[in-house]
């Protein structure tokens, strides 16, 4: 996490000195509004899903799969597993058994308003919806004060999901 807001603070200030130097004078606004809204968002999100992962797996409603990586690579559908391999000819099922056995496994299936709403925490996270609301402030207020700059807003948004992109690529 502390590679990617360096990375975040370095490329803000690189942006800094090309809007600041070479810019218009509403340029520095605009980007730094989109960048750091931008990168509120980011962490919002990432903090969100970190812990909503983190409560998970304290819970243990996560499972362990038991199968190695091997075994997942040369069988992914396990269809070789010796286990689940039940075939006698004697009690072979009809169509109608089969279609009424999978319907009976979608009605079980099927979530419960709660259980969504369990599953919704990370994407109604108080840090994602506060970074959300800067972010709709911001345009707001650049909109409203006739200083957006499409362009340049548009780009100093999608600079920081770009780097921290990267730098979650360069950990793998």
């Amino acid at each position: 996490m502390k590679k990617i807001i360096v990375a975040l603070v370095i490329v803000d200030l690189i942006i800094i000195f090309l809007a600041y130097f070479f810019g218009e004078e509403y340029w520095l606004i605009n980007s730094q509004i989109g960048f750091l809204t931008s990168s509120f968002v980011m962490f919002g999100s990432i903090l969100s899903y970190r812990s909503m992962v983190q409560g998970r797996l304290n819970v243990g409603a996560i499972p362990d799969d038991e199968r190695d990586t091997l075994d997942k690579l040369e069988d992914p559908y396990e269809v070789y597993d010796d286990e689940k391999i039940e075939i006698e000819e004697d009690k072979a099922k009809t169509l109608v058994e089969v279609v009424k056995e999978e319907r009976e496994k979608l009605k079980k299936s099927r979530r419960s308003l709660w259980q969504t709403t369990k599953d919704s925490k990370a994407s109604l996270s108080f840090y994602r919806l506060g970074a959300y609301g800067l972010l709709v402030f911001g345009f707001f207020y650049l909109n409203n004060n006739k200083f957006l700059d499409i362009p340049i807003y548009l780009l100093s948004l999608g600079v920081p999901s770009i780097i921290i992109v990267i730098m979650l690529m360069q950990k793998k």
